[in-house]
């Protein structure tokens, strides 16, 4: 279990540029922070990811994505509702969001997460947060730390805990047309 130590020591490493590795619903995801240009490219860097493909936010609460997507828009009833939880929307992007967290699409993938360790870390640093599995593109994300410590060897820290119940990462779905995309 992580005490509040690692808590606090996890945001003060994401508020200086840091990259940190916390489970979540499905497996180990790297967290930055979404307006750090230099640690979201390091993360891209370390996942062998373009940019042009985007990235996911978490939040612990909804009012954490309000800078980064509209969410006062038409249909918004099933995301409201499936938050917290599994789920992960693709959501209007507000004007202007840099482009390496939407790989300058109209939509921003977002979670508000039911992780009590992920939700904690959005808590800590206050904010919304990067997170993308942790795993080189193409190749199986984390599932332990000890595969964090292998596949990603560039984060500076790892919240060690238990993954959620699902097997898979979570769903991306579209809630105007209903489509789902992962």
């Amino acid at each position: 279990m992580t005490s509040p130590f690692h808590l606090r020591e996890a945001a003060r490493i994401i508020h200086h540029g840091g990259i940190v590795a916390c489970p979540t619903e499905a497996v180990y995801g790297l967290s930055c922070d979404p307006l750090d240009p230099r640690a979201v490219m390091r993360l891209l860097q370390l996942k062998q990811r373009p940019v042009d493909k985007g990235l996911i936010l978490i939040a612990s609460d909804i009012e954490q994505l309000r800078p980064y997507a509209l969410l006062d828009c038409k249909g918004m009833e099933p995301v409201r509702e499936s938050w917290p939880g599994p789920i992960t929307w693709l959501l209007p992007a507000r004007p202007g969001l840099p482009h390496w967290i939407n790989g300058g699409q109209e939509t921003v993938a977002c979670r508000v997460t039911a992780h009590p360790l992920a939700a904690a870390l959005c808590d800590a640093t206050g904010q919304a947060l990067i997170s993308s599995s942790a795993n080189r593109a193409g190749q199986p994300p984390a599932r332990s730390p000890v595969q964090v410590r292998l596949r990603c060897p560039g984060a500076d820290a790892i919240l060690c805990g238990k993954l959620g119940k699902l097997k898979q990462p979570t769903p991306i779905r579209d809630p105007r047309t209903g489509q789902q995309h992962r």
